[in-house]
């Protein structure tokens, strides 16, 4: 953060919220949750509601939670995200890991409990290390996959290089957030199928190249992971996971061999675009 320009916006406290955050209403009318830092924090000084306050934003951050979006029961925010070799993306994200909106409990139906429901809306460093992977990627007339796709960067990248390519993820709310970084790239709309790992997608098909980022988080999941590529890998194909050392990576190279794939390994430990140090590694499975 310090790297980058910083702008300053002015707006006033709208509501007071645990751990030194605060709901704020900008001049402009955009409505973001701010926290205190440096010397306000050293110093407690105290923010009531009503004050008006002046706040520090990145320039690479344009908040989009406006009057008008108060419906949608969670806060949001746009950046432009980085892709090596390629143009940046701007990426509509949740505001942060306090966001949650399951009013009918579709979410919760499908297994999302509170904690994990806005795990899909943000931009986590693997994804951003498989987009920048797909950027280069030869395409030709490949069928590709992006599995537990969040945000879709990496789809989002195939697609704009005109790539054959399929997101997925079963999250309720992946479909709506695709369609809106699609319309902020100025992209036609992508296939988006909603693909659960331990249930049968007979409308899914079979795929060339099935990728996905930091996807074997939970223990079901090098077991889940496995079968449901294995539904879905067409008989020569080839899966690419950007893993940021997970503890469960040798359950899904034995389930992964178990299904005739052969894994090549491959360190990633350069920094992100905007010099985060990243340690991983790339995980790629072929099946002749």
């Amino acid at each position: 953060m310090s790297k980058e320009e910083m702008l300053e916006m002015s707006g006033m406290v709208r509501e007071v919220l645990p751990d030194s955050r605060y709901r704020v209403t900008l001049d402009n009318g955009h409505e973001l949750v701010a926290y205190t830092a440096g010397k306000m924090r050293m110093h407690h000084i105290r923010i009531l509601a009503g004050d008006k306050v002046t706040l520090e934003l990145s320039s690479q951050t344009v908040l989009t939670a406006s009057p008008s979006d108060t419906g949608l029961g969670y806060l949001v925010k746009q950046e432009r995200i980085a892709i090596s070799g390629g143009a940046a993306l701007n990426i509509r994200s949740l505001l942060d890991k306090q966001q949650f909106h399951d009013p009918l409990g579709e979410a919760l139906a499908l297994g999302v409990s509170s904690a994990t429901w806005p795990l899909f809306g943000l931009v986590w460093p693997s994804a951003q290390k498989m987009a920048d992977v797909m950027q280069t990627w030869p395409l030709a007339s490949l069928r590709i996959l992006e599995i537990g796709c969040g945000l879709g960067l990496a789809s989002l990248v195939v697609h704009r290089r005109l790539g054959n390519v399929t997101a997925s993820d079963y999250h309720p709310y992946t479909e709506r957030f695709l369609h809106a970084n699609l319309r902020l790239n100025g992209l036609q709309p992508m296939p988006y199928f909603r693909g659960h790992w331990e249930r049968a997608n007979p409308l899914l098909g079979e795929f060339d190249l099935i990728i996905g980022s930091d996807v074997l988080y939970e223990r079901d999941h090098p077991q889940q992971l496995a079968g449901f590529i294995q539904r879905h890998a067409a008989a020569h194909a080839q899966v690419l996971i950007i893993d940021p050392n997970r503890g469960n990576r040798a359950l899904f190279h034995k389930a992964m061999h178990h299904n005739g794939f052969v894994l090549t390994q491959t360190d990633v430990l350069t920094p992100l675009n905007d010099d985060t140090p990243y340690r991983g590694r790339l995980l790629s499975y072929q099946r002749d």
